[in-house]
This record gives structure tokens, C-alpha cells and sequence, in this order.
């Protein structure tokens, strides 16, 4: 028992003085591990804190809007829908109460804000949150709660527009504006909501909204009875939907952006465990005489294991725990700077906070946990198997280019993962897709010693006369597992750039091309706020001198699913023989149903729904009109889809015959700016202020600026990986030359120059930099096909060719190769400064 008790307090020693010795010895290489697990976590914790922040504020804003009705009739697109179907629905079975609503786009003073027409006594006992409370009584005009001019506006409204109880606003919405009086405050709107409420009379007379409801908000009695009886009754021109079906559509429109922004830092969290694996290699190759001794002394095996085991445990714990401060820094810092969207326009107008999540900060601390102690339990594993014997009289690696460098691991890694790639999309989402980069990268990082070997063959069967470029070729190509051990990180790290890389570029530039074909007119004027351009002032713009051609056009988003974001319709003037001349076609069909209205959808559309061309498919427009899919067309600027009427079809379906958009072409000679002045004169003054004008040159400026902003985290998760890699590349090429001391001491014992040493140094640097270049980017150019033709597609239904970066690749290549010579030679001067008799002391 008392000898079992010492073999137990003797193997605690060990593992404590093994442990601490390290740490106090190579205290850099644990800092560097630790910051790389940090920055993982650190990335894929901010992301999904200000993921989750977009969300709950976006879910807020929904319910403030909503009130607390149990279920909404909403109509499918902004031209709402007839008022003759509220009492309809009030008589429907399970329907206790129903409060109609009309909803509008306003703005007072400069502020924007969301206009509700309510019947207060309706909406009193459905959604009392939206009901105001008066502030101001009878000297101020009042005429009790139906009073035409009264406004009522949440805290946030209030304080976005700077109006005082009591203070006559010049509201404009739907084209119109109309003074209404502040009398009071929406007490039980949620903070940070900008609401205002109005009398549904003067919504709809003031602001041209006779006839038609936007929302009718629901107090049910029995949901069971109610649904199926408002499904019957609603038709296709409203869909049924409540407050979780309206977040629902907005996490749907943002989701696969969220999902790719999670699985590109977790990707830099794997980054972080290779860079780990790397380093700590080198560490156990250092100490592995230690190992044999302590191994002869009586410490089983599995405490070897155990010995590397808690030194990643220990940089798991402080690099999660540091990634988890970080990443809530970061977040914070995100979402003063770009908003819950990260700047991709998803939730613009949302004001997020950082929400703390307790679930998820435990999972990414114990991710970054998992990721250390794997990076480090595999070299461990391998040097427990070393026999104590022969590791104690091993001086180093042993240089044999005979022994075969194996590559079956690799192949089937790279074949489990182009498996996973070729696979459909979970749920949406391509979460197999991301499996298979992970695969591939594990993979293409296992086959870096083969590759290594098969670079570096015809130089090393190629006669040197020159002692440094032949003891540096013949040590890199005989030990291709100590430089794949050195570039397990760099590779990793430089492979997720260069496809991160050649995505964005190939989207940019897919994007820049798409624009120059579809902006084809001189000049672009859009509506905003819901004003309209009516027949008589497209005629006057028409008649507008030195204006040849103006091509109208209507552009409404139109729900077809109460679940997912709605597509957006256009309605134009189609050429009826070249439609290709105003969209990119993709596809089209030969012929149609004669009865049928001929639809253009967009490629984000038709894999969204399944579409195909020539097939007949249901649109909430029209009641009884059939229509078909006439032709599939890129476009790059809607997410979540878009169909093209052609413009008569549209008056004649809809009976609007208001456009909101105008392509202008001039005539020659035309000054440019002459026109522009011209076409604003001839608005009204009502609409001068809601109308933008601009050339096309400034419109591809614009959509090339909110590309870069969207993908601004992209960008920024790729200086992370290079910098991450680069910095990895520099510990393990100094740790590994500062642990062949003893080899160049016997080297100075046969008469080679510390010059000479050096300059070996530097060109296995060189080559080790380069093979790591090589791999990284040939693997990187890989993984980019996947996020091109399968991440892109299946999260965002666009598709594109592959365009090259050359730029970032011949610079990656150089940073790489010259840091990898210059931390060889650095390190170098610091290991050939001992005396060479004492360099070689132990083996005397």
C-alpha cells in the first residue's frame, strides 16, 4: 500500500515538474497556442453573440408592431387587401375579436417610423400595447379618442423625431403628407421601437389607403375552428401568420448568412487546434529523451499521454476563457459599427444590443477546450509508442528519404470529404457542405508530407556542390514529416484565406459583371416611402426635354409563404420577342399555355420554390390567374427571389397603374446633369424629397460598397488566418531550429561556417515556406470550388464562375516563404552562438 501511495505522489511530481518546466522554459510557444485558440473562439462567439443580439431585437421590433394579437389575417404584398373581408372574418368560427390595420412607411422631421391606422376600440381589446395614452386635453384641441389629426408615438419615435406633446408634425407616408397632432405616448410599446399610431379613417383617407387593410389582427376563441375556416375564407390575396411567423421570415432571409459567418469561425477554431497539433508536435519531439527517462523510472505510458493531455487542457482553458472576453469585446465593437446585420442590410433599421448567452459562451469554451486537448493528445499518443530504450538514445530526427511517406490517411480523408460536399443540404443549409471543407482540410493537411517529398525529389536527386543548399534540401526532403509538423497551421490557415479569397472575389466580380449589363439606361429615378408615380406624372416626366425613352416600372414584395421572406415583384415593360435585352437569362422556355401570364423568375426564386421554366405556378395576385414561368434570369441583388411581370399584366391584374421606378434614357448630346435638374422640377413638390436620381456609376458604387460591407467579417476572418498562420509558422520554424543545437555543433566540429549554417537555415526556411505555400494554396483552390458551387448555392441560390485573386496569392506565397527564411535565420543565430564543444557535450 505505502509503495503504491509513492508511485502515485512520484508520478504527480513528474507530471507537475514535466508540466511547470516546460511552461517556464518555452513560455512563448504556450502564449502563441493559447492567443490561437482565443482568436477562434474569440471570432465564432462574437459572431453568434451578434447573431443572436439581431435576432432578439428584431424579434422585439416584430411583437411591438404586432401587439399581442393571438393570430393575423396579413395580406400578401403592400397593395393589401379589401376591407369587405373584415367582417367576413369577424363572423368566422373561433374568432372572439378582430381589430383592422393599416400599415404604413413614414417619416416626420427626417425620422422614419411605422405608421399604424387602428380602430382604437378594436384594437383595445386585441392589442392594447398599440393603444395610446393622451397627454394633453381639451385646450389643445381635443375631440376625445376619434379625434382625425391625433398621432400617438412610442419613446423611441418621439425621441427620434424631437416632437413635444402637443406639436403639429408634417408626417409623409404613401406618398402623401398630412399634419397630425402629438397628443400622447405608446406606453406599451417595447423600447427602441419606433411606432406611431393613427385613426384607420384618417390612415386610409389622408394617406390614399380607402378600401383596403393591410392586417387584421385576431383574438381567437377556438385556433382550432378559426385556422381552417380563414384559410377558406382569406383566398390567395392574404396569408395567416403571427408574431413567430413574422420573425420567422426574418431569421430565414438572414439564416444562411449567419450559419456560413458560425461555420467560417468555427473553421478558424480548427485553424487554432491545427496550429496547437504544430506546435505542441515539436514540443513532445524536444522532450521526447525526457519522456524515456521519467518512462524508465516507472511512469506508465498513458502518463506520457497525460503529461501533454493537461498542457492542452491548460491552454484550452485560458485561450477559451480569454476568446470568450474578447469575443463579447468584439461583438459589442461589431454592433456599434455595422449594425445586428454585420452590414448586410438584413435588419437595418434595428437597433441591437449585446445579448450575453450563457449556453453559448459554455459551448465555444468547450469547443476551444476539445480543440487544444486534440491538437495536443495526437503527437502525445504517438511518442508514448516510442520504445524508452531507443528514445533516449535518439539525437534527433533520422533523415532516410527511402522510408515511404504515407498517404492513405490523406486520400481517404480528401475522398470522405468531396463525398460530403456532393451531398444535399440539411434543412436548408449546408452543413455537409461545411463538413466536407473540414474534411478536406484535414485531409489536404495530412498529405502535406507526400507532398513535401514529391517537391522536394528532383532537387534532392540533383549534385550540389555548395554545402548549405545540399545539407538543407537533403534535411527537408528527408524528414518531410518534421516540415509538415512545422506547416500544420500555416497551411490550414493560408487554405481558409485563399478560399475565403477566391470566393469573394469570384462573387465580386460576378456581381461588377452583372451590374454592367443590367444598368443600361442614363438615368434611375426610385420612388421611396411608397409614393408613387401615377399616369399623369409619367407623362409629364416623358415630355421632360432631351429625354428620348423612360421606361416605367413597379416594385412590391409579395409573400407566397407566411414562413419565409417575400420575393419581390416587378412589374416592366418585357420586350415580347428579346426579353433578354433587360434581364441575364439563364434559361427560358420554348412555348406557353395560351391562357397563361408569363413570369420571369429570378435563380435565388426558382431554387427557392423549385421552379422550373415552362411550368404553371400559383402567385397571390389577380384571384383566378393562372401564370407560368417564361424564363429563369440571374440577379444578384435579391436574396430571397424575384418575379418580372410584364407591366400591362400587372395594371390589369392589380388595377394599380402607379410606378415607383424609372429608367431614363437620354437623347444624344444630352447634358446629364441639365436632365437631371429637368426631371426634378417636373415632380411635384411633394415628391421631390422622396425621389432619388441617380447614374448608373453611382448606383455600381453603391451596390459594390454594401458588398464590401456585408462581406466586412469575411475580410476580416481572413487577416485573422494569415496573421494566425504566419504566426505559427514563425514559433514552430524557431522552435525546431533552437531544438538541433547538437546538430550544429557537429557540424562546426567538421568545419562548417556559422554562415554557412545560417544560410542553410534560411533556404530550408525557404522551402519549408514554400511547400507550405504550395499545399495552402492548391488546398485552398479546392475548398473555394466548394464554397463557390456548393456553400454559395445551397445558402444563397446564387451561382457564379470561378475568378483567381492572383494578387493575394503571390503575396500570401511571398509572406510566406520570406517568413519562414527569416525566423529560421533569426532563430539560427541564436542556436550556432554557443561553443561548438559545448554544443555536442552530451554526446561526448
Amino acid at each position: 500500500m505505502i509503495a503504491a501511495k509513492s508511485d502515485v505522489v512520484a508520478a504527480r511530481l513528474a507530471l507537475g515538474w514535466m508540466i511547470a518546466g516546460e511552461g517556464r522554459a518555452h513560455w512563448p510557444r504556450f502564449l502563441a497556442t493559447v492567443v490561437a485558440i482565443a482568436i477562434g473562439v474569440a471570432l465564432g462567439f462574437a459572431v453568434h453573440l451578434v447573431n443572436g443580439s439581431a435576432l432578439a431585437s428584431f424579434d422585439t421590433a416584430v411583437r411591438g408592431v404586432n401587439g399581442a394579437a393571438d393570430l393575423s389575417v396579413r395580406a400578401a404584398s403592400p397593395l393589401g387587401f379589401d376591407e369587405a373581408l373584415y367582417p367576413r372574418v369577424l363572423q368566422a368560427p373561433g374568432i372572439g375579436n378582430a381589430s383592422p390595420v393599416v400599415r404604413l412607411d413614414a417619416t416626420a422631421k427626417g425620422a422614419a417610423f411605422t405608421l399604424l391606422g387602428l380602430d382604437v376600440i378594436r384594437a383595445a381589446n386585441v392589442s392594447p400595447s398599440l393603444v395610446g395614452r393622451r397627454a394633453i386635453g381639451p385646450d389643445a384641441g381635443d375631440e376625445g379618442v376619434f379625434q382625425a389629426d391625433a398621432l400617438y408615438l412610442s419613446r423611441a419615435a418621439q425621441a427620434a423625431t424631437g416632437a413635444a406633446i402637443g406639436e403639429r408634425l408634417e408626417v409623409t407616408a404613401h406618398g402623401r403628407t398630412v399634419p397630425l397632432v402629438l397628443v400622447g405616448i405608446l406606453a406599451g410599446v417595447p423600447e427602441g421601437q419606433a411606432i406611431g399610431t393613427v385613426d384607420i379613417a384618417t390612415a386610409q383617407w389622408r394617406f390614399d389607403r380607402l378600401g383596403r387593410l393591410d392586417r387584421l389582427d385576431l383574438k381567437l376563441t377556438d385556433r382550432e375552428a378559426a385556422e381552417p375556416a380563414l384559410r377558406a375564407l382569406i383566398g390567395r390575396t392574404a396569408l395567416l401568420g403571427d408574431a413567430e411567423t413574422e420573425v420567422a421570415q426574418g431569421s430565414a432571409l438572414s439564416r444562411a448568412y449567419r450559419v456560413n459567418l458560425d461555420m467560417l469561425a468555427l473553421v478558424a477554431l480548427l485553424t487554432g487546434a491545427f496550429l496547437v497539433f504544430s506546435a505542441q508536435s515539436l514540443s513532445v519531439a524536444r522532450r521526447l529523451r525526457a519522456f524515456a527517462l521519467v518512462r524508465t523510472l516507472g511512469l506508465p505510458r498513458g502518463g506520457i499521454v497525460a503529461v501533454v493531455a493537461i498542457e492542452g487542457c491548460l491552454i484550452g482553458i485560458l485561450g477559451s476563457g480569454l476568446g470568450l472576453l474578447l469575443g463579447y469585446g468584439l461583438a459589442s465593437l461589431v454592433l456599434g459599427l455595422f449594425g445586428g446585420d454585420l452590414g448586410a442590410g438584413y435588419f437595418s433599421g434595428t437597433a441591437a444590443r449585446v445579448a450575453f448567452q450563457p449556453l453559448a459562451a459554455a459551448i465555444f469554451f468547450v469547443l476551444g477546450v476539445a480543440a487544444a486537448m486534440l491538437g495536443s493528445i495526437l503527437p502525445a499518443r504517438a511518442a508514448s509508442k516510442a520504445a524508452p530504450a531507443a528514445a533516449l538514445k535518439n539525437s534527433g530526427d533520422v533523415l532516410d528519404p527511402r522510408r515511404p511517406v504515407p498517404w492513405k490517411p490523406a486520400l481517404a480523408l480528401v475522398g470522405a470529404g468531396i463525398l460530403a460536399c456532393l451531398a444535399p443540404p440539411l434543412g436548408g443549409l449546408p452543413i455537409l457542405g461545411f463538413l466536407g471543407m473540414a474534411l478536406l482540410l484535414a485531409g489536404g493537411v495530412a498529405g502535406v508530407p507526400w507532398l513535401a517529398r514529391l517537391i522536394l525529389a528532383p532537387l534532392a536527386r540533383r549534385p550540389m556542390r555548395r554545402v548549405p543548399p545540399l545539407l538543407a534540401t537533403r534535411h527537408v526532403h528527408g524528414a518531410p514529416a518534421q516540415a509538415a509538423t512545422a506547416l500544420c497551421g500555416i497551411v490550414a490557415s493560408t487554405a481558409l484565406m485563399i478560399a475565403m479569397a477566391t470566393m469573394v472575389t469570384s462573387f465580386r466580380g460576378a456581381v461588377d459583371e452583372w451590374l454592367g449589363e443590367v444598368l443600361s439606361a442614363d438615368l434611375y429615378l426610385r420612388s421611396e416611402g411608397r409614393a408613387s408615380f401615377d399616369p399623369a406624372l409619367q407623362a409629364r416626366l416623358e415630355a421632360v426635354p432631351g429625354v428620348a425613352a423612360i421606361s416605367f416600372s413597379r416594385q412590391i414584395p409579395l409573400t407566397l409563404r407566411p414562413d419565409r421572406p417575400p420575393v419581390v415583384l416587378l412589374a416592366r415593360a418585357m420586350p415580347a420577342d428579346r426579353p433578354e435585352r433587360l434581364l441575364v437569362l439563364i434559361d427560358r422556355a420554348g412555348t406557353l399555355p395560351g391562357d397563361a401570364v408569363p413570369v420571369w423568375v429570378s435563380e435565388p426564386a426558382a431554387r427557392l420554390y423549385g421552379w422550373r421554366v415552362g411550368e404553371r405556378i400559383e402567385l397571390p395576385l389577380g384571384g383566378s390567374a393562372r401564370f407560368a414561368v417564361a424564363g429563369i434570369w440571374r440577379d444578384y441583388a435579391r436574396q430571397q427571389g424575384a418575379l418580372v411581370l410584364r407591366d400591362a399584366d400587372y395594371t390589369r391584374l392589380t388595377g394599380d397603374a402607379t410606378r415607383d421606378e424609372a429608367a431614363v434614357m437620354l437623347r444624344p448630346g444630352t447634358d446629364a446633369a441639365t436632365a437631371e435638374r429637368d426631371l426634378v422640377a417636373a415632380l411635384p413638390a411633394e415628391l421631390r424629397g422622396t425621389v432619388s436620381l441617380a447614374r448608373p456609376a453611382t448606383l455600381r458604387r453603391f451596390a459594390l460598397d454594401l458588398f464590401d460591407r456585408s462581406f466586412a467579417v469575411t475580410y476580416l476572418l481572413e487577416a485573422v488566418a494569415i496573421l494566425v498562420g504566419l504566426a505559427g509558422v514563425a514559433a514552430t520554424m524557431s522552435s525546431q531550429t533552437i531544438a538541433r543545437v547538437r546538430e550544429f555543433g557537429m557540424l562546426r566540429h567538421l568545419g562548417v561556417e556559422k554562415r554557412q549554417i545560417l544560410g542553410m537555415l534560411g533556404l530550408e526556411g525557404a522551402l519549408i515556406g514554400a511547400v507550405g505555400a504550395v499545399a495552402g494554396v492548391a488546398l485552398g483552390l479546392a475548398l473555394s470550388q466548394v464554397l463557390i458551387h456548393v456553400i454559395n448555392p445551397q445558402s444563397f441560390n446564387w451561382t457564379m464562375s470561378t475568378r483567381l485573386p492572383f494578387g493575394t496569392i503571390l503575396a500570401v506565397t511571398a509572406a510566406l516563404v520570406a517568413a519562414a527564411a527569416g525566423t529560421a535565420m533569426l532563430a539560427g543565430r541564436r542556436a550556432v552562438a554557443p561553443a561548438a564543444v559545448l554544443a555536442v557535450r552530451e554526446d561526448w
